[in-house]
C-alpha cells in the first residue's frame, strides 16, 4: 500500500475531479443525493426543472438570476464531485445502479434514469453554484440570505444568514421553503421545538428568529452537524440553538444523551418539525407522538405527492389529528396536533 500526502499533492498539482451525473425524477431527488454523500462525495449540486412550463413564484418578491433550463417537467439533474485523488469513479458506477434499482422496492420512482461521468477542474465547479444563490424571502417574514451577499432588509424581514456548502440546502426546494413558511404561522412565541434532520440548521434558525425560545437541533450526519452548528454561529444562535449527533429522537433515548451537557430542551417539547423522507417519517411518527406535550404540533415535510396518503394515515393511526396540508409544486407538508 502507498501512503501519500494529499494536500502536498494538491499544493502541486492542480487537481481535477470526477463529475458522476444521474439524471432522474425529482421524487428520487433526496434519495440519490444521500447515496452520494454516503459514497464520499465532496460536493453534490441539484438542479430541478426550469422549463417556460414550470411557473416561477414571485409573490414574495423573489427574483431568479438562475436561467431556465431544459429539464423536463418532474426530473431533475444530480451531479456528484469526487476528488481524482481519492475515489475509484469506476467502482462507484458500478454501485449506484443497484441502490437506485432498489429505490422502486420503497415506492420511490427514479424513472429511466441515466449516469454518466466527466472530469472537471475544480474552479468549474467549487464556488461556481453561489452566483445563482441570492437573497429569497421565502415567507412573510423570513428571507435567507448567502454569507457572501450584501443585502438591506425592509424593517419587518427576519434574515437567515446561510453557508450552506455544496452538501446542504439553500433553502429554496420546496420542501424548505414549506417548512419555513408552515413554521411561521405555527410558532407564536417562547415554544420549545426540536428540529429533526436539521441539515444546514435552516429551520432551526428560522423557529428561532419567528420567536421560538429554544431549539434542539437533530442529525445522524456529523457534516450536517457541523454545518448547522457553524450556521447557528453566523447567526449568533448558539444560545439558543443546541445542535445534537442523532438518529432521528434517539439521542432523546440515550443515556446522558449522549453528551457533555444537558438538552437544551424539556422534553416533551411544543414543536417538532421534520424535512425529511417520507419513509422516514412513517419510521418514527410514534416517537414524536411521545415527544410532544398535548396540543403540541408535528410538522412533517419532504412528502412527494405519491405519498400523501400514507402518511396522513400513519398520522391518524399514531393519533395525530391533521389540521392542515401545505402544498408546494408536487411536494405537501402536513401539520398535525397531539389531542389535549
Amino acid at each position: 500500500m502507498t501512503t501519500r500526502n494529499d494536500n502536498a499533492i494538491r499544493g502541486i498539482y492542480k487537481v481535477k475531479w470526477h463529475e458522476l451525473t444521474i439524471s432522474t425524477t425529482e421524487e428520487a431527488i433526496e434519495m440519490i443525493s444521500n447515496f452520494l454523500h454516503e459514497m464520499d462525495a465532496d460536493g453534490v449540486s441539484i438542479e430541478e426543472s426550469g422549463t417556460l412550463n414550470k411557473q416561477r413564484d414571485t409573490s414574495l418578491g423573489q427574483w431568479y438570476e438562475h436561467p431556465l433550463n431544459d429539464i423536463p417537467e418532474g426530473q431533475a439533474v444530480i451531479k456528484g464531485y469526487f476528488s481524482e485523488l481519492d475515489s475509484d469513479i469506476d467502482a462507484l458506477m458500478a454501485i449506484l445502479p443497484e441502490r437506485i434499482d432498489q429505490l422502486r422496492e420503497f415506492d420511490i420512482d427514479p424513472g429511466d434514469y441515466k449516469i454518466t461521468k466527466a472530469i472537471v477542474d475544480e474552479e468549474d465547479w467549487a464556488n461556481a453554484w453561489k452566483q445563482y444563490f441570492k437573497p429569497i424571502r421565502v415567507s412573510e417574514r423570513l428571507t435567507i440570505k448567502p454569507t457572501w451577499e450584501e443585502y438591506t432588509p425592509s424593517p419587518d424581514e427576519r434574515i437567515i444568514e446561510l453557508d450552506p456548502g455544496m452538501a446542504f440546502g439553500t433553502g429554496t426546494h420546496p420542501t424548505t421553503a414549506l417548512c419555513l413558511r408552515t413554521l411561521e404561522t405555527v410558532i407564536k412565541g417562547d415554544e420549545e421545538v426540536i428540529d429533526v434532520g436539521t441539515g444546514s440548521g435552516i429551520l432551526a434558525i428560522g423557529a428561532i428568529l419567528l420567536g421560538a425560545r429554544r431549539v434542539l437541533a437533530l442529525d445522524l450526519d456529523p457534516i450536517a452537524v457541523t454545518s448547522a452548528t457553524e450556521n447557528t454561529r453566523l447567526n449568533k444562535l448558539e444560545n439558543d440553538i443546541q445542535v445534537h449527533l442523532s438518529d432521528l429522537l434517539g439521542v432523546l433515548n440515550t443515556e446522558g444523551n449522549g453528551a457533555d451537557k444537558p438538552l437544551n430542551v424539556t422534553v416533551p417539547v411544543d414543536v417538532v418539525v421534520a424535512n425529511i423522507l417520507a419513509e422516514i417519517i412513517l419510521l418514527f411518527i410514534d416517537d414524536v407522538y411521545a415527544a410532544l406535550k398535548p396540543g403540541g404540533t408535528y410538522i412533517a415535510s419532504g412528502i412527494f405527492k405519491n405519498k400523501e396518503d400514507a402518511v396522513a394515515e400513519g398520522l391518524e393511526q399514531a393519533g395525530f389529528t391533521i389540521i392542515d396540508r401545505q402544498r408546494d409544486q408536487d411536494w405537501l407538508a402536513f401539520i398535525a396536533t397531539k389531542p389535549e
